[in-house]
This record gives structure tokens, sequence and C-alpha cells, in this order.
């Protein structure tokens, strides 16, 4: 059986209560993480090859373990060519580097504006660099995002990449049936809206969703967030992200007040609500991906790099933001969409996919298993908490598990603690111990001092003729 790590928040079969999941960050600052490490653990699983996921910290000194109990190292990525994950590249690269076993990147992507410019990168390319020799030193290909990361990479020197998109688009395999359930959007239609911090805050996204918002009463808005879903779920704005009052996650904001905002810890459940919406539309691509994937029709209006370039290699209908009136009517995106290039050419663009496992010594369900059958039917067999939603009520039930877990994590806190004080009273014992032996002569002044000494003393005993 081969055994594949693979870079990952979480398990798709580890159910975790919400305080826990944000807690923990097992969505790593953003959900939409989730939606592509889910695809890729279930599209990596087969008779023959069982998956396992690593978490997203890089512990370079688990190299060791990694090696020994692992046949391969697989590396999901998004928009990890940007400046502040920089830090978090090198000890990747790092680790990388003293691996033994083949070490596979699928989807990593360069971010910047939507004219495709890297000047912004230019600081970084070191890191970058570092990082893509350290990969192809493990494997025979890196997967990328689209057509601006290939040149990115191309530019520098690096030939053996191939355009992939992200894993999370084959989900299903080489079918994908996205179909407008109704001839038309109208004020009753169930629209879903979708935005980054940056997009709603800088790129006019708020005065679109306002505008959304009183014209479809049965619109959501579906945040990705860590700070979204603390906002929902603990009303905490105790950050600068946080106090966005444009955002519909802020406790200011109507569609907060009317249970209008979600946020989803696990890809299962998010999907799930998203196959009962007429449309979705915004700024987030793995937001509107899970809308694809629940057959759901989608729009992406990209604002950067990242979101630009998966649009146009998969076809997804899409706008530039600053390109759209600030009153923009998402009936108008609905009836413009076309989604036969994106169904039509899925199976061309899954082939493609799977070549490159291929290529790099990785199965897939898909070609060499049951399709993903078992890993649905073990999905099914759980219970998983639904989507974070606005605290607006004060019943006994809402403040019982939330004051249950603050309690619980008091009585951790309170035993923790105790262990911090033995073990700094150990080291604190340890050190006055090795302070002593360090005052303490060495050994060799010790025999220089007896050598020093005992010459005279022998001199001076010697008897006298």
């Amino acid at each position: 059986m081969k055994r594949i790590l693979l870079r990952s928040g979480k398990s798709p079969f580890d159910v975790i209560p919400v305080e826990e999941a944000l807690h923990r960050d097992v969505i790593a600052t953003n959900s939409g993480n989730l939606i592509f490490s889910d695809a890729t653990h279930k599209i990596l699983t087969t008779p023959d090859s069982e998956v396992f996921s690593n978490g997203m910290r890089t512990d370079i000194g688990a190299a060791g373990r990694i090696n020994d109990e692992y046949d391969a190292f697989v590396v999901p990525l998004a928009n990890a060519f940007r400046p502040s994950f920089e830090a978090a590249l090198q000890r990747l690269t790092r680790l990388i580097g003293k691996l033994k076993i083949p070490v596979v990147v699928v989807g990593v992507g360069a971010q910047t504006g939507v004219t495709y410019d890297p000047a912004r990168l230019k600081a970084m390319e070191p890191t970058v660099r570092a990082f893509c020799s350290a990969v192809l030193n493990h494997s025979a290909s890196i997967g990328v995002r689209g057509e601006f990361t290939e040149q990115y990479l191309n530019d520098m020197g690096f030939k053996d990449v191939e355009v992939i998109g992200c894993p999370s688009m084959f989900l299903w395999g080489d079918t994908l049936t996205v179909e407008k359930r109704v001839p038309a959007l109208n004020a009753q239609s169930r629209v879903a809206v979708n935005g980054s911090h940056t997009a709603v805050r800088g790129g006019g996204l708020h005065k679109i969703i306002a505008r959304a918002h009183g014209q479809y009463p049965n619109l959501r808005y579906i945040g990705q967030n860590l700070t979204d879903a603390k906002q929902l779920h603990w009303r905490d704005v105790n950050s600068p992200a946080g106090r966005i009052t444009e955002m519909p996650t802020h406790p200011d904001h109507p569609m907060y007040r009317e249970d209008k905002a979600r946020v989803y810890i696990d890809p299962v459940t998010w999907i799930d609500d998203l196959r009962d919406f007429d449309y979705s539309f915004g700024s987030r691509i793995h937001g509107n991906i899970a809308a694809l994937l629940a057959g759901t029709p989608a729009t992406v209006l990209a604002f950067d790099s990242r979101t630009l370039e998966l649009c146009r290699y998969f076809e997804i209908p899409h706008r530039l933001l600053n390109e759209v009136p600030a009153d923009l009517d998402p009936a108008v995106l609905y009836e413009e969409a076309d989604f036969g290039p994106l169904t039509g050419n899925h199976k061309e663009r899954f082939d493609r996919f799977t070549a490159f496992l291929d290529k790099n010594g990785l199965d897939n369900t898909f070609t060499h298993g049951d399709g993903g059958e078992a890993f649905e039917t073990k999905l099914r067999s759980l219970s998983f908490p639904a989507g974070v939603r606005p605290w607006n009520d004060t019943g006994v039930a809402s403040l019982t598990s939330r004051f249950g877990w603050l309690q619980q994590r008091i009585t951790d806190l309170e035993g923790d603690n105790a262990q911090l004080k033995k073990d700094l009273a150990r080291s604190k014992v340890l050190a006055k111990a090795a302070a002593a032996k360090a005052a303490l002569p060495s050994p060799s002044i010790y025999r220089r001092a007896r050598r020093a000494v005992g010459g005279p003393l022998k001199r001076a005993l010697k008897p006298t003729k």
C-alpha cells in the first residue's frame, strides 16, 4: 500500500466542532483551501494508495519521519508565490530539501494584478527559484494554476511546468454538469454572493452587494476567512479586517442581523447548501467553484491574477471587477453567462490533469480506483457541523455550547500552565547545575596546577646531604 502525505489543514473525514476548528484554524485562514485539498485527497485515494493529512504547519524536523513513513509528499497550493507567503514558502523549501521521497506540487500560482505585471514579485524571485528547484529535484514537473504562473516560471528558466488548473475542479472526475435552472433571475431567486476583504473594501464590491441585498430578499453572503467565521460565531471584531463594517459578516451589517451570512468549515456542507441556490457570483474563486461543483451557475468578478488565470483556463464565466458598474444587477451576469465551454471542455482538462499525475507517479481514483465511491460513502456516513451563521440569538442552547467550550478551554489552559510551571522549575534547576559546573575549573587546570606545585614541593622535600 502506497502511503501519500498530503499538505492540508485537516482530513476530509475529520469532524471538528466549530469552536475547535476556529481555535485551531484548520482552514489555514481561508476555507477555500479545504476545497482543493479535499478534492486532492479524494482523487489520490485508490485501492493501492492511502492518503494522510500533514496539517498546514511546516515541521522541518519531521523530515526523517516523513522519509521513513511515506512514499510521496503531495503539496496542493494556491497563490503561494506572493510576498505575504514568502516565509512559509522558505520553510517548505527547507523541508523539501531534506526529503528523499517524491514531492509533487499541484495547482500553485503567482499572485499579482489582473494585468499580469510581475513587478511586485521581483524581490521574492530567489525564494521562488529555490522552491521550484527543490521540487523539481523530487518530481518530473510542477503543476501550475494557469497561463500567468506558467509564463512567470518560464521567464525564470523553469521549463518543466504544466498548466493543470486547480484540483478542486476535478472533484467529480471528467464530468461537470452546470445548468441554468431558471430562465432568468427574479426577486425570489436564491442568490449567493462572495468576496474578499480587499475586493469589498478596495474594489467597490460592497456597493454591488448592497444593491443586490436590496433587490434580492433571498441573497446570502458566503465568507471564507477565519476573520469572517469568528465574526459570525463569536462577534469578534478585534482585528483590522474584523473592523470593516462593509463586510456582511460584520455584526453591524444588515445581512448579519438578517441571518444572511455563512462560513463553512467543511466543503461537503458548503457544496450541499449551494445546490439549492439559483446562482452565485463574487470575487472568490473557490466560493464560486463550490457553486459549480454543486451544479449551480456562477460568475467570477476577477480581482487579481489568481482568480483570472483560473477562470481563463477553465472557461468559467467571469468579468473584471474594476470594469463592472456599482449598480450591477446579478441578473445581467446570469443572462450573459455561457457554461458550454466550461462543461464541454472539462474532460480534456481532466485528461491533462491525470496525465500530469501519471508522469509524477501518482494514481487517481477515476482511472485506477472506484471513481471516489468509497470516499463519498465514508464522507456521507459522517455528520458535519452546519455552516457558521450570525450569532443573533441569546437562547440557552446557543450560550451553553459557546460557554461550555470556553470553560473547557479554561480547564485545558490551567493544566497547560501547571505543566509549564513544572517545566520552568526543572529548567531553572538544570540551569543552576550547568552554571555551577561551568564555574568549576576544568580537569586540565587541575593537572597543570599539580604539575606546577608538584615540582617545587618535591625539590623542597628532597633530603639534603
